[in-house]
Formats: C-alpha cells, sequence, structure tokens
C-alpha cells in the first residue's frame, strides 16, 4: 500500500514539474496599442494568426499574451472600426517580446463607428459589474441595452419602455412614471445604478432620467454575491455618462402629443491641454402632460461628472446626479371599478384625480467618488463611496369606498348608508418620505497563471447604510357618503368633503409611521479558473453578508449568511459557448407583519444553463437560457390588507422556473435587431398563509413574454441616411399583482410602435408613433377588501418628434 501511494506521489510531483518546466520555456508577448493623439485603444483583439494565442487591450490600450511556444508568429489586430494590422514577431523562451502599436484612427471615428456598425450590441459589461470577462464567457445570462437603443427608441426614463429590449421582464404594476418595479423570472427585480443597490423601500428608486444614462445592464438570476445584497431572480444596474476624452457635445429637442416637451444637453471634453482633467455634463428639462386631465409629471436633471488622471495608473472620479420631479399625486393615474364591472369599463381617458391638490415633488440626489489604481497591466485596485439622499413632499389616492356598498356609520347596523354602482369615496393621503443611504465598495481585480493554468481573481468588501421614513398616517376623504363620487357622472368641482389640510411642518421624524432601516457589511471572493488555453472556464467564489435591520414595526435584529456560487463556460468554437450556473441570495427584508411573524432574511438558490452564440465576426448575438429558482421566507402583500395601511406576511417557499431567449445586433448592413422571448412560471411550494394555498400562481408576472424591434437604416444612394424602425411587444398570461384574482384575468396584451429617422451630417431627426394600432392597453389587480378592480390605462396612439445636434 505505501508504495502505490508513493509511486501516485511521485507522478502527482512529476506531473506538476513538468508543467512548470514547460512553462518556464514558454515566452510572453505584450505590448501597448494607441490611438492617434496617443490615446489608449480599448477593446482591441490582438492575435497570432493561426494559433489560439490572443487577448484583447484593457482600458489602457495593453494586451499580454503568455505561455507561448517560442517561434516565429504573425500578430493580428483585429476591432469595430480599424482596419486589420499585421507584423512578424519572434517569441524566445523565457523571454518577453514587446511589441507597441500606433492605430491612425482617432476615438471619436471608432465611436461614429460602432454605432453604425453595431449600434445594439455590447460585448464587455461595465467596470460597476466587476467582471473582467467578455459577455460571451460570462456563465450568467447578462442582456446590456446599449445607449444607440434608448435613442433610437425615444425612450427618456427607465419606465418609458426599457424593459421592451430584455427577455421576461415586465411592468405589470406601472406605478405611473414614479418608479420602475421591474418583475423578472417571477419577482421585482433589484435596482442599481453604478453597482450600487439602490433600493431603500419597496416603493424606490425614483426612474431615472435617461439624459445621464450611457446604458444598462440586466443581469438575470443571482447577481447579489458581487454588488452587494440581491434578490434571486436578478437585477437592473443603470450605468451613468462618464467623459471620454473627446471633446464634442450634444443638443436634442423633442416634443410630442400631450404636451409633451423636452431639451437635454451633452457636453464631453478636456479641461486642461494634457486631458488628464476630464469633464461630462448632462442636463434636461421636461414639461410631460397626460391624456388624462389634471394630471402631469414634469422633470429637471443636472448631472456633472469630474474624473483626474493623476498618472498612468492612478484615476480619480467625482459624480453627482440630481432629479426633480413635480407631479400630480401618485395614484392619480389608477382608476377604480366595481367588481361587477370588471377591468376597463370606463373611458381610456377617465379620471379620479381631483384639481385643486397640491403637486407631489421629489428630490432624488446621488453623489459618487471613484479610485482606480492599477497596480501593472494585471492587478488593479477600485475603491468607490456613494451617498444617495431622497426627499418626496406630497399626497396619494386611493379610494376608501367602492360602490356599491353598505356602511355602517353608527355601529349598530349596516343599512345607514347605501353607495351605488359607480359611487366612490376618494381619499387622498400624506405621502413625505425621507430617505439616506451610505454604501461604499474596495475591490481587487487580478489576472495571473499557475502552470497551464489561467486565473481572473475578484476579491472585495461592501459596506452599507439605509434608512427610509415616511409619513402616511394623514389620510382624508375628498366625498361624503352622502355626496359621493360617481364614475358615470363625475363632478370635479370642489369635494364635498373639502380639500386636506395635512401637516408637513413638523419634521418628519416626529410624525413619521414607517421607519426602515439597515445595516450591512460583506466580504466576498471570487475565482475564474482557464483551462485549456481558457476553453474551459470554472468559476468558484463565496460570499460572508453580515445584516442588521430595524423597522418601526419590530425590534433591531441581525443576521449572517455564507453564500456559495459555483459556474461553469465551455468555449466550443471562438463565437459558441454554453455554460451552468449555481448560485445563492441572501437579502434583507423588511415591512410590517402581523404580530407573531418573525421576518427573516430570504434566502433563494438559482440553478440556470444557457447557450451563448455571437455570428459573422460579432456582429450579432444570441442567447438561450433556462432556469430554476427557489425562494424562501419571501414577505408578500397581505390579501386581505389595505394599501393606505399595507400589511406583508411571510409566504414560505415558491419556485420559479422558465426559458429565455434573446438575440440583438447587425443582421447586414444598415439592418439591426432586437428580439426576445420568455416563458415563465412562478408558483407556491409551501404556503404560511391560510388565504394562500399551495400551488397557487404567484401574482406579478407574464407567463409569455415577447418583444422586437427592427432598425433599417439606408446605407447608398440619395436616401442615405433615411431610416425607418417598427416594434413589438406581446404578453399573454398575464398575472394581476394581487393574490387577489377576481372573476376576470387581465387579457392578452398587444403594442406595436414604430418610427422613421434621418440622419445627415450633424443632424439627425426622429419621429416615433407609439400604440400604432390604438389598442385600450392597461394593467391591473382586484383588491378582495375593497371588492373592486383598478386599472392603469397607457396613451392612445401617440407620437413624438425630435432633432438632435452634434456639435
Amino acid at each position: 500500500m505505501k508504495i502505490i501511494i508513493n509511486a501516485r506521489v511521485y507522478l502527482f510531483v512529476l506531473f506538476l514539474s513538468s508543467l512548470n518546466m514547460m512553462a518556464q520555456q514558454l515566452g510572453t508577448v505584450n505590448g501597448k496599442v494607441s490611438l492617434s493623439g496617443n490615446k489608449p485603444a480599448e477593446n482591441i483583439a490582438v492575435a497570432l494568426k493561426g494559433t489560439k494565442y490572443s487577448d484583447i487591450t484593457t482600458v489602457s490600450g495593453h494586451y499580454e499574451i503568455k505561455n507561448v511556444k517560442p517561434g516565429t508568429y504573425t500578430i493580428v489586430l483585429n476591432g469595430v472600426g480599424i482596419q486589420s494590422v499585421e507584423d512578424k514577431i519572434v517569441v524566445n523562451s523565457k523571454q518577453t517580446t514587446t511589441k507597441n502599436f500606433t492605430l491612425s484612427e482617432s476615438q471619436e471615428d471608432l465611436d461614429e463607428v460602432v454605432i453604425k456598425k453595431n449600434k445594439y450590441k455590447q460585448d464587455k459589461p461595465s467596470l460597476s459589474l466587476r467582471l473582467q470577462t467578455p459577455v460571451l464567457e460570462i456563465p450568467q445570462n447578462i442582456q446590456i441595452v446599449s445607449g444607440q437603443t434608448l435613442k433610437d427608441q425615444q425612450i427618456t426614463s427607465m419606465s418609458d419602455g426599457v424593459i421592451r429590449n430584455v427577455s421576461g421582464a415586465v411592468r405589470l404594476e406601472h406605478w405611473g412614471d414614479l418608479y420602475t418595479n421591474i418583475t423578472m423570472r417571477g419577482s421585482q427585480i433589484q435596482a442599481f445604478r453604478n453597482g450600487f443597490n439602490v433600493v431603500s423601500s419597496f416603493w424606490g428608486p425614483l426612474t431615472e432620467d435617461m439624459s445621464f444614462v450611457d446604458h444598462i445592464e440586466f443581469v438575470k438570476g443571482p447577481a447579489g454575491f458581487m454588488l452587494s445584497s440581491g434578490d434571486p431572480s436578478g437585477l437592473y444596474n443603470v450605468v451613468t455618462k462618464k467623459p471620454t476624452g473627446v471633446t464634442k457635445g450634444e443638443v436634442s429637442v423633442l416634443g410630442g402629443s400631450y404636451d409633451f416637451y423636452r431639451v437635454s444637453l451633452d457636453l464631453d471634453g478636456k479641461l486642461d491641454k494634457k486631458g488628464k482633467l476630464l469633464y461630462r455634463f448632462n442636463g434636461a428639462a421636461q414639461k410631460k402632460g397626460s391624456f388624462r386631465p389634471f394630471e402631469h409629471n414634469d422633470r429637471y436633471v443636472i448631472a456633472p461628472v469630474i474624473s483626474y488622471q493623476i498618472d498612468d495608473k492612478t484615476k480619480l472620479t467625482f459624480e453627482y446626479n440630481f432629479q426633480y420631479a413635480n407631479m400630480t399625486e401618485v395614484g392619480s393615474y389608477y382608476v377604480f371599478g366595481p367588481q361587477a364591472g370588471g377591468y376597463a369599463t370606463l373611458p381610456r381617458n377617465f379620471t379620479m384625480t381631483q384639481p385643486g391638490l397640491p403637486d407631489t415633488n421629489i428630490q432624488d440626489h446621488s453623489g459618487y467618488l471613484q479610485f482606480e489604481h492599477k497596480f501593472d497591466e494585471n492587478w488593479k485596485l477600485t475603491a468607490q463611496t456613494s451617498y444617495f439622499k431622497y426627499i418626496q413632499q406630497g399626497y396619494s389616492s386611493w379610494p376608501s369606498l367602492v360602490g356599491p356598498a353598505e356602511i355602517d356609520t353608527d355601529g349598530d347596523k349596516i343599512s345607514d348608508v347605501f353607495l351605488d354602482k359607480g359611487d366612490i369615496i376618494r381619499n387622498v393621503g400624506i405621502w413625505d418620505a425621507d430617505s439616506n443611504m451610505y454604501l461604499g465598495q474596495i475591490f481587487v481585480n487580478g489576472k495571473f497563471n499557475t502552470g497551464n493554468v489561467s486565473h481572473k481573481l475578484l476579491g472585495g468588501v461592501d459596506l452599507g447604510s439605509k434608512d427610509y421614513m415616511a409619513d402616511w398616517g394623514q389620510s382624508h376623504d375628498l366625498d361624503t357618503y352622502d355626496n359621493p363620487f360617481n364614475v358615470y357622472n363625475p363632478n370635479y368641482d370642489t369635494p364635498s368633503n373639502g380639500f386636506p389640510q395635512f401637516d408637513h411642518d413638523t419634521p418628519l421624524s416626529q410624525r413619521a409611521g414607517g421607519l426602515y432601516g439597515s445595516k450591512y457589511a460583506a466580504a466576498y471572493v471570487q475565482d475564474e479558473l482557464g483551462f485549456f488555453e481558457n476553453k474551459l472556464r470554472l468559476t468558484l467564489a463565496a460570499r460572508y453578508t453580515w445584516i442588521s435591520q430595524t423597522s418601526s414595526y419590530e425590534p433591531t435584529k441581525s443576521d449572517s449568511h455564507i453564500t456559495p456560487r459555483f459556474g461553469a463556460s465551455y468555449s466550443i468554437t471562438d463565437s459558441f459557448a454554453i455554460y451552468g450556473l449555481y448560485d445563492q441570495a441572501f437579502l434583507p427584508q423588511i415591512g410590517n407583519v402581523a404580530p407573531g411573524q418573525e421576518i427573516k432574511p430570504l434566502t433563494g438558490n438559482n440553478i440556470e444553463f444557457g447557450l451563448k452564440k455571437d455570428w459573422f465576426d460579432g456582429s450579432w448575438s444570441t442567447s438561450l437560457s433556462v432556469y430554476n429558482i427557489l425562494k424562501k421566507n419571501e414577505l408578500t402583500a397581505d390579501p386581505t390588507s389595505n394599501p393606505s395601511n399595507p400589511v406583508s406576511v411571510v409566504l414560505g417557499e415558491k419556485r420559479a422556473q422558465g426559458v429565455e431567449f434573446d438575440v440583438r445586433g447587425k443582421i447586414v448592413d444598415g439592418l439591426n435587431l432586437i428580439a426576445n422571448y420568455a416563458f415563465t412560471e412562478s408558483i407556491v411550494l409551501n404556503s404560511n398563509v391560510s388565504t394562500i394555498k399551495e400551488g397557487s400562481v404567484v401574482p406579478g408576472y407574464a407567463k409569455h413574454t415577447a418583444n422586437a424591434w427592427l432598425n433599417y437604416t439606408l446605407q447608398h444612394g440619395k436616401l442615405k441616411g433615411f431610416g425607418a424602425s417598427l416594434g413589438g411587444t406581446f404578453l399573454d398570461g398575464r398575472q394581476t399583482d394581487t393574490w387577489s384574482e377576481g372573476l376576470q384575468k387581465l387579457p392578452s396584451y398587444f403594442k406595436l410602435d414604430g418610427g422613421l429617422s434621418y440622419e445627415t451630417g450633424k443632424i439627425k431627426v426622429t419621429a416615433n408613433v407609439f400604440n400604432i394600432l390604438d389598442k385600450y392597453l392597461y394593467s391591473g389587480s382586484f383588491y378582495s377588501w375593497l371588492n373592486a378592480y383598478y386599472w392603469q390605462a397607457e396613451a392612445p396612439r401617440n407620437f413624438r418628434v425630435g432633432v438632435a445636434y452634434k456639435f
């Protein structure tokens, strides 16, 4: 036995020694690729022709190809918008061959080429996702909505059609243009901005205005591992615009139906001759009416960014975003009808809001300070901190009673007052809120080899403190039982019970009824191991999270958890990869629960498999994924609770599973496509709530979702620059946002949009038409406690015309 063990040990040592000797005999090729003006060329493919040896240039333009067999090679450079470059090099044993390149193209030229050649497809995630790997090789479904997509579709905020570009993403509960609240894979996903989780309560954050947004990353499945706590269903990460080092600017003007007017400005440039001090400034002003009377939503935005390149290795960036919204009270967009009637029984432009109510205004501040330091071409340290401040002062509207109904006014019998069908007692409540978030991150990215195995290492620490407080305790019925509001004969004069007189002057901390807070600290490490010249990649990771939670409804408590992560990705060819993933999530929860119920952090796990394929030299890409998600201890709205005093219950366990398919990119020159389909199913496996049965369908998603957006621009001839677009969204098997199904299901949904554009020189004109078929589109739910349906309609056929000028 000892002889056998010794023999095995000897063979293992001999094997390691052989690998080490091989590594010592191999050579290395490195260098830097620059554009005109000595600006680093990022994302340029560098390869040794006819071999598997390759690399992609970093942000600083550097590349490095290790473990190259000695010999003479042809080195080739390829990239979007550049002419292929070739040269001869000689690689010697145990030596480093340095080869630098200077390209004649400028960054501005390349940016224009990227937009024209491949405007809907992005191959690399942002720095804020902390990954060093191309999307094709990441063992997870990540979809990126490019900045050009946002422009072509005339998207102005996160709630303005972004999700049509991602499979399985829906907003069944629209919340107007106040909160995004996206559902994906059977649950509401987390909202991130520049890698920070910006959710401080169920109702936030304020939808981001697109004026300062560069692109949006949708990460399917658990992503809280490296981006602080997150939901097992996924997240969206809004990446804001940063200085590029190219002096340029753009001003755009939009106008459209229902008194929609908007102007935005984007300035990008240098503050010194050497280009070390850069700036970016974005601003916007918007006046927006509605197809419903008495309703508006106006926005004002400023977003300056300053970056300073201290030296070749160190960079400092400061950013500030400010959004101000002045709007009709929250809930003005909802319409209510009795159970006997069902959905959409009133005209599409009907409103229950009361003219004369004061506006609700919101201030959304966010500031970021980021420090980046490269120790060398393989190791980089990033530290960033942020502060988010959210202030809301205003009102929310919701009915107290929907007729027909009998009301007990003296406590003796239920026949004192009778509301006829169509009679409603409208109620207005105060909604003043204040939120503060202090968030910090520090992480290290590194690359190194052990023998023939490559490593991409990620490790870091997250710290955060969040608090949210709100006054929901003051309310006022606008109407009386003797003189109710009737939806069939509406009277918008002074309400019968007068206007509310709420106390906004007492400090919010003294009158707030909803107090929520959390603190967390986490540490994580991930290693992506590459085998067989990085054809096979294994991801091994773990995260430790400690969370402390406070609320006005229960005492402070803390918990901690270790969540593992295992992933594998294999490149069948350079453009075709398969992957598998197992991941866990750990997410704090806060809410108002019934006595005796204990709130625990949400835990969940995800198993996912997928295929990713790039076509025709990366011009367009496809991805197919299947997944199974289990979630435990999730808080959900009590089916019998009143939204004016929301109560949550601990559900138990639920499962979501489905299939997702996405395609995006350039089909042929001038023809670009975004299309997707998702099948989603989510059910309750175990229930702690008597009114929610095992096997029940979880609310808040659509079983089938399909989207497409096709854009074609003429490349030649007298009409060069003329383009046309057509897009559609289809939803079927829509679930409401409450556990009370009512007698009527939400119908299937189909929306068709399209547009025309013309670009010549520095000017581009775009005209889009939305809801071309002029369908009565809506989302909604049934409330059992109110015995009524409510819905929010979308606008009839409407248009927007815009002119953009680049300088």
